[in-house]
């Protein structure tokens, strides 16, 4: 029976080894496929309820100035504060002598609102509160208490928007949304209104009239105003007092005040000196349903207005706070995405400006090359010809697991010179890359994928840091050799960009956490050291280079030593191999989570490699798409010339970070007009991937090796000369 390995405590990977082969796509699996897409349409939802809410569609802004309407009839104009325009023969109100209507416009607010309703309950005397729909469904504890203390409500729009601005259906939206803001908050509609930046009935204008006769069609009564406070400006309590008293002295008045849109503390005074001064001149106070006659103008509503309206307050209450928290995360991520290209382009400038001077002993002596292989017959021929041509001296080395289309016979029909054919059962990559190493003659050993193609001068290039005993391992530059198809040149620019440029960085900060897969070279001592390779993690090159960081060997990387690997071909493909590799750096990083409190080289990589690669790798990626979704937001609710050209800033300085990157590794520009689309699509795909790997990572699920195809058309370009800034 074969005895399972022992594992050393604190470094077991979480979750845990995954099983061979390749397992059936479970329900719970399915599952979690299903999540990123409802976590998409969850946030697609919350921004849709509060850009219509307190927004509105950008054509909505078209207005009704300038569209034809009749005047405004003169007995409106020169009646009173009260217009009913919902019959063809508009009517007026006037307030009656020693009568006064205290009106509150925009709240309500938490804190001004309860202090204004205590003095009026104080002193008996009834208000009218035109109430927004935003501020009644973020504070519908204020409504009710105003309701339950007798006080009329009446509606100011949702958003306080200028009706005349707007569309006849933005105007409608504005109505509906605040019946339903008072359906849910209080299970009351009303049918009184006052339009916000309105005054007096004299000041209507040929627009303000056709919104009136608009809204008495929707059964609105208007209420407008005979005495304007101007408490907004503070003035003085005094000074509201005095504008709130009616003239000439006896004259009833409709009394315009605030309790909401900021500092209400003169108006509350201003009440506690009005309400007995004018009480003791023989004033009473009344609401604006008895200047019209009726007992009420406001009435309860059904059972399923009352949950609609529950269900959209709880609805824009939720969207709300979450846009706060996700303006709040693009600020982060904003800042996090241009400090990254900052950092990066000055690294990598820094990185590219270090003296190049080779070793005083350049390495020359001959490197084992492992090549292992499961079913490449495909791409296996030309990898092992392009090691074959290697300007250093090389024993290679292919290690066939299992392969089960002919990998191992082509491979030894080519009869090159130094190829050892290693065939063995199928294990694993980790498990045949250890057979490679310990059948391997030299004590520096090259790494590589058997779809990879080295360039004749890449082992020697690779291989010369170890001129330094300390360096353990090194990193080569691995680059894309099937571009020329869209999915191919996206891939080569994320290369270029993301992944040879962070190895600069790394590089120089001494805690280069992956040695890929396509081109490494190892000192045999440094593996031995780190257990060799593991099959713990899906990552067995990322959980490697922490283990050699861990054992304090150097790693580094050089950035001539150049490799073309086959990416994948199609988007199946490579969701397949990024969430390999998303899940299996997360497991690696898991793994070795304890180097955040050791020293030595070990610190050094805990508390700088571990904490970028969360950062960058995992954080900044996961939450970057909301500046793509914000700027759909904008588009769609906000100012799109803004939007646009906001969304330009940002593609424009990932642009200049790929150009620079272009530049120092001495490629062609001419991929990067890739870009923009890359940006759009692509980086949406890797976000849904790394929301998947994320999400199998906590829910500890042991993800099966998956395989990728091969096509064979990797391609062996001219070498670029990488350049000096």
């Amino acid at each position: 029976m074969r005895r399972r390995p022992r594992r050393t405590p604190g470094r077991s990977p979480r979750p845990p080894r995954p099983r061979r082969g390749r397992a059936p796509l479970s329900p719970r699996h399915r599952f979690r496929v299903v999540i990123p897409v409802v976590l998409l349409a969850f946030i697609a939802s919350v921004l849709l309820v509060e850009g219509y809410t307190t927004r509105g569609f950008t054509g909505d802004q078209e207005g009704l100035r300038g569209r034809t309407s009749t005047g405004v009839p003169r007995a409106v104009a020169d009646g009173g504060p009260v217009v009913d325009t919902t019959d063809d023969r508009p009517r007026s109100f006037r307030t009656p002598d020693r009568t006064v209507v205290l009106t509150f416009d925009d709240g309500p607010d938490p804190t001004w609102t309860p202090r204004i309703r205590a003095v009026l309950d104080q002193h008996g005397t009834p208000g009218t509160f035109f109430v927004t729909g935003q501020q009644t469904t973020r504070h519908p504890g204020v409504l009710r208490s105003l309701i339950r203390s007798g006080h009329e409500i009446g509606v100011h729009t949702f958003s306080h928007r200028d009706l005349t601005t707007q569309s006849p259906s933005a105007v409608d939206r504005e109505l509906a949304l605040t019946q339903l803001a008072l359906a849910g908050a209080a299970g009351i509609n009303t049918s009184l209104m006052r339009m916000p930046y309105s005054s007096t009935p004299s000041a209507l204008d040929a627009p303000a009239w056709s919104v009136a006769r608009r809204l008495g069609e929707k059964g609105y009564v208007l209420a407008f105003i005979d005495r304007d406070t101007n408490d907004w400006r503070r003035p003085g309590a005094r000074a509201i007092a005095d504008a709130a008293t009616p003239s000439p002295p006896g004259r009833g008045a409709v009394v315009l005040l605030h309790d909401a849109g900021g500092d209400r503390s003169q108006t509350v005074e201003a009440l506690k000196t009005l309400i007995p001064r004018l009480k003791a001149q023989g004033y009473r106070f009344t609401t604006l349903a008895d200047l019209v006659g009726t007992d009420r103008l406001t009435s309860p509503v059904g059972t399923a207005d009352l949950w609609g309206g529950r269900v959209f307050v709880a609805a824009v209450t939720v969207s709300g706070t979450m846009v706060a928290a996700v303006n709040v995360l693009l600020l982060v991520v904003g800042s996090l995405v241009l400090a990254r290209c900052v950092v990066l382009i000055v690294l990598a400038r820094h990185h590219a400006r270090r003296p190049r001077a080779g070793p005083l002993q350049p390495v020359t002596r001959p490197v084992s090359v492992v090549v292992p292989a499961y079913n490449e017959e495909v791409c296996i021929a030309k990898t092992l010809r392009s090691l074959a041509a290697s300007d250093h001296p090389v024993e290679i080395i292919l290690v066939d697991d299992g392969s089960r289309d002919g990998t191992a016979d082509l491979a030894e029909s080519l009869a090159l010179e130094n190829v050892t054919v290693v065939r063995r059962p199928n294990g694993g990559k980790p498990s045949a890359l250890n057979t490679g190493v310990l059948r391997a003659s030299h004590d520096l050993v090259v790494m590589l994928d058997a779809d990879t193609v080295f360039a004749p001068s890449t082992v020697g290039r690779l291989v010369q840091p170890f001129a330094d005993p300390r360096v353990g391992a090194v990193a080569g530059n691995a680059k894309v050799g099937n571009r020329r198809r869209l999915l191919g040149r996206w891939q080569h620019i994320e290369y270029v960009m993301g992944f040879n440029l962070d190895r600069r960085m790394y590089d120089l900060l001494h805690c280069l956490p992956t040695i890929p897969g396509a081109v490494g070279a190892f000192r045999a001592e440094a593996l031995r050291d780190a257990g060799m390779m593991s099959a713990d993690t899906l990552a067995e090159d990322t959980d490697i280079t922490m283990a050699l960081h861990r054992t304090g060997w150097e790693i580094r990387y050089a950035q001539d030593a150049l490799a073309w690997t086959e990416a994948p071909a199609t988007l199946r493909e490579l969701w397949r191999q990024r969430y390999r590799w998303s899940y299996g750096t997360m497991q690696a990083a898991w793994k070795h989570r304890h180097a955040l409190l050791e020293h030595g080289p070990a610190g050094r990589f805990g508390r700088r490699g571990l904490p970028l690669l969360a950062v960058f790798q995992i954080l900044t990626p996961l939450l970057a798409p909301l500046i793509d979704i914000l700027a759909l937001y904008g588009l769609v609710f906000g100012n799109p010339l803004t939007t646009v050209l906001a969304w330009s800033g940002v593609l424009a300085v990932q642009a200049v970070c790929a150009a620079y990157a272009f530049h120092l590794d001495g490629e062609s520009l001419r991929p990067l007009w890739a870009l923009p689309l890359q940006q759009i699509v692509y980086r949406q795909v890797m976000y849904l991937v790394l929301v998947q790997a994320c999400l199998t990572a906590i829910n500890g699920y042991r993800l099966p090796w998956q395989r990728l195809k091969r096509s064979g058309d990797v391609m062996l370009p001219p070498q670029p000369s990488p350049r000096r800034p």
